[in-house]
């Protein structure tokens, strides 16, 4: 692992000059998007002192990203901002994913992070060059799950990043900041754009194979033109399969007796 750090650091030397790093206390002009993610979720068997930890960790990044302007031609790295979660920093253990289960570690949880990021950046027309997420796994049951599963993000310092590249001639910026109960967040630009977004979810289902669960779903992103109200552009940004690493009681729909299409017997 710290080989694979050591390499990152080498990479993000040499093209330090392309990161965003200017920070400002004044809000762009323009609400592109604006998240809240709830902090403390009921997640099975995970213990809830690893989600106050989440809670401090989360808090002290908040004011790291707060902010932060990227131009055109500029490239947001988390890591870059964010660096490493540290106990002399005040960060705690938090729950982290260790082979498909979760474990415990510093500053874990901080996908939660990226994962507001990441929502906000899908409403946008900003161009992610780097996103990582749990392949496989539906890690969590859905309580008060907000967005399609499979969204999400994962990282581990440095060398699981998630960057993303502004192509457009906007400026935008990330307002991040914790209260007692949310992350939230607001992806801002210095004008107004001609396009809005929209995320949704189809072909979503869960189905058991060979004694075991499994989760599907497809997500689409929409583009809309805002002066006509007419979709320009439809694409599939991802096609999610993955195994339930949570009790199967916790499955509200019906699971199906085999993933439809497909010619496995039943179980």
């Amino acid at each position: 692992m710290e080989r694979m750090i050591l390499l990152r650091h080498l990479r993000n030397f040499r093209k330090r000059s392309e990161f965003a790093t200017a920070h400002s206390p004044e809000s762009l002009p323009v609400t592109v998007y604006r998240h809240n993610s709830l902090i403390r979720r009921r997640l099975g068997t995970v213990d809830t002192e690893l989600q106050d930890n989440k809670a401090v960790s989360l808090a002290l990044t908040a004011p790291k990203i707060d902010g932060i302007v990227i131009a055109p031609g500029e490239r947001f790295s988390f890591w870059h901002l964010a660096g490493r979660c540290s106990a002399k920093e005040g960060y705690r253990e938090g729950m982290t994913i260790s082979n498909g289960e979760p474990a415990r570690g510093m500053g874990g949880g901080m996908c939660q992070f990226t994962n507001l990021l990441h929502w906000m950046v899908l409403h946008s027309p900003l161009t992610v060059v780097e996103h990582h997420h749990h392949n496989g796994l539906d890690l969590f049951p859905d309580h008060n799950r907000q967005i399609p599963w499979g969204t999400g993000t994962s990282i581990a310092f440095n060398y699981l990043d998630y960057q993303v590249e502004n192509r457009t001639p906007y400026t935008f910026q990330f307002r991040t900041w914790t209260t007692e109960e949310h992350l939230r967040g607001e992806l801002r630009a210095d004008a107004e754009l001609p396009m809005k977004f929209h995320i949704r979810e189809r072909d979503a289902y869960f189905y058991e194979q060979d004694g075991e669960v499994f989760r599907h779903n497809r997500v689409f992103r929409m583009e809309r033109d805002k002066r006509t109200g007419e979709q320009v552009a439809e694409t599939m940004i991802l096609e999610n399969e993955g195994r339930i690493a949570y009790d199967r009681s916790l499955v509200r729909p019906q699971i199906l007796p085999a993933r439809p299409g497909s010619t496995l017997p039943v179980s």
